[in-house]
């Protein structure tokens, strides 16, 4: 970028800095679902003991979720359910969760921001903690799907023998998902943005 705002604080920018900055934060933003997926491929080679390694058990959650007709949405969120775990190594649901918000549903929002609690009733008590701390959402709305999501699909994928797709089959839902937010404060300045384009 040859021109640059000139602001030295934010309270002091300009319509004319803001001319520059948005087309530069746009170009950055199309690149999201790349470097998301890039960063998943980081946790290829991590097994951290588990029979299988971190970006196969994504891939495998996300294999299952496809194979059973899953919306593409859903698959996105299955597929990105663990990326936190690089960044996130004691809320790695939320950083998955953060990632994905502005592009899905509630629902599924919720279902990425809890499935670490739901998931722990399979072994929080080996580890000496309540396995049962999933019983306090109980009532909740998104309980039931996000207890599906573990009986289907998160929880079933630890098997090394399972057909797993490769990260190429995924690559295009994720940028189907995650080309526009749907769930975003700026939503409105984007729509506007892409409208002038």
């Amino acid at each position: 970028m040859s021109d640059r705002a000139t602001f030295t604080r934010m309270d002091q920018s300009t319509a004319a800095d803001w001319a520059l900055i948005v087309p530069e934060a746009m170009k950055l933003a199309r690149t999201l679902p790349d470097r998301v997926l890039e960063h998943l491929s980081l946790l290829k080679g991590d097994d951290g003991g588990f029979p299988i390694d971190r970006l196969d058990h994504c891939l495998l959650t996300a294999t299952l979720a496809l194979k059973d007709g899953r919306d593409d949405e859903y698959v996105t969120c299955a597929l990105l359910h663990d990326v936190g775990d690089t960044l996130g190594s004691y809320n790695h649901p939320d950083v998955a969760a953060a990632i994905l918000k502005p592009f899905i549903s509630e629902a599924n929002h919720w279902m990425i921001v809890h499935h670490g609690i739901f998931q722990g009733y399979n072994f929080f008590h080996h580890v000496g903690m309540d396995r049962n701390l999933r019983d306090r959402f109980k009532d909740h709305e998104h309980a039931a799907r996000t207890q599906e999501f573990i009986d289907r699909y998160d929880n079933l994928a630890f098997d090394a023998r399972a057909e797993i797709y490769p990260l190429e089959t995924f690559a295009p839902i994720v940028k189907r998902v995650m080309a526009v937010p749907k769930n975003s404060v700026y939503k409105a300045a984007l729509d506007k943005q892409a409208a002038a384009a």
